[in-house]
């Protein structure tokens, strides 16, 4: 048997008014997945449990199949993980976002989706004033950086992700509760370092958003989890382009393929990444893809973009993976959002997305397109969400 999972990050939406009321994956074009739905099973999954924030983090840990009240420990944990990176006794990980804050609001968490290479070159920066044995700063990708440093003792700080608060005063959303006032005091001390930079002096010049500040969150401690082979009894790798999902996957023991020109963004090569499942499904029992393309577009609150992103992802990614699958004897392919990402709220929320599955002995159920609403009829409305996985490989 041959699986294939493919996570298009946020595609899920709500009715939106400049579509006449569709969601952006109603009205886009997807032959490769209504076929999916129309000759499968569509319905909705509880990705995010009662109590956690919906990011991308816990959604994509439940749809592999783990139980994140019990198998989660922080999203900044999980990224250090794909970059090798670990934590001392006593340290923490921590997300560390370059951001635009103009006047007091969240002008652009992405800081303009800065680029890789400026990125370190910030980075570097902040070692240099700020680095010890207690505080390292780790570039990433794009302005998706880490922190592991010491925190005070008793460490609990409320910290809000960055991408849930766009255009909004930063005022009430900043750290709060024990250890916060050591967190401000190391993001008040960058904004000093970084907003005298030559890097960001260029990018002002140039009309792009600077770095003005770093913003603190998603921190952890690392754990070990239960590989999924050993939790299957399947070989899988991963395809993606951030380094969260790629941390997903190195923890839960997952061979990571990389991509040139996957970029995390709406520039994305789709034809790459689904060449290399085809080409991976070969060698593996399961081939998982991730896209995020999607939810940039959704945190954008870009609507053409998004449907842009969705009808891209069915193409150059589930086209040809389908057109794959189809060669062998037994097969199964996964349609999975991770969460919403609603362009008219340009943040994630925690409604149980819509999937579809068809493959061998899998029966036509509904026999309609891939769309929201259609799915919420289902009969098959999976609560937890981490109970799909063994649905999909073993029903």
């Amino acid at each position: 048997m041959k699986y294939a999972v493919i996570l298009p990050d946020g595609a899920a939406d709500e009715p939106v008014g400049t579509l006449d009321g569709k969601t952006p994956l109603d009205a886009a074009n997807t032959p490769h997945m209504d076929w999916v739905a129309m000759n499968g099973r569509q319905g909705c999954v509880r990705t995010v449990p009662d109590g956690f924030l919906p990011g991308s983090d816990v959604a994509t840990l439940s749809l592999l199949g783990y139980d994140v009240r019990t198998d989660y420990q922080g999203r900044a944990p999980l990224e250090a993980a794909a970059q090798n990176l670990t934590a001392k006794p006593g340290e923490m990980i921590f997300r560390c976002n370059f951001v635009t804050i103009v006047d007091g609001a969240m002008a652009d968490f992405t800081a303009g989706h800065i680029g890789t290479k400026e990125s370190q070159a910030l980075i570097d920066a902040l070692n240099e004033v700020l680095g010890n044995e207690s505080c390292r700063f780790h570039s990433g990708v794009s302005y998706r950086n880490l922190m592991i440093a010491t925190p005070p003792k008793g460490m609990k700080a409320a910290c809000t992700p960055p991408h849930d608060i766009p255009d909004q005063s930063v005022a009430k959303f900043l750290p709060r509760g024990a250890g916060a006032a050591w967190l401000l005091s190391i993001m008040e001390r960058a904004r000093d370092i970084l907003g005298t930079h030559d890097i960001n002096l260029v990018r002002s010049d140039l009309g792009d958003n600077p770095v003005s500040d770093i913003w603190l969150w998603g921190y952890g401690k690392p754990m070990a989890l239960q590989s999924f082979a050993d939790r299957f009894g399947v070989r899988a790798a991963c395809i993606a382009g951030v380094d969260l999902i790629f941390g997903i996957a190195k923890t839960v023991g997952m061979d990571l393929i990389t991509v040139e020109g996957a970029t995390g963004y709406l520039d994305t090569d789709y034809a790459a990444k689904g060449a290399a499942a085809v080409q991976a499904l070969d060698d593996y029992d399961v081939v998982v893809v991730h896209v995020e393309a999607p939810d940039e577009a959704g945190h954008l609150g870009d609507v053409e973009a998004k449907v842009t992103a969705i009808e891209q992802v069915d193409e150059h990614v589930v086209g040809p993976v389908l057109e794959k699958l189809r060669t062998f004897d037994a097969w199964k392919l996964l349609i999975a959002p991770d969460h919403p990402t609603p362009v008219e709220k340009r943040t994630h929320t925690s409604d149980p997305p819509p999937f579809c599955l068809a493959g061998s002995a899998v029966p036509s159920v509904l026999k309609k397109p891939f769309r929201e609403a259609t799915a919420r009829t289902s009969d098959l409305q999976i609560d937890p969400g981490y109970e799909l996985m063994e649905f999909f490989l073993k029903a």
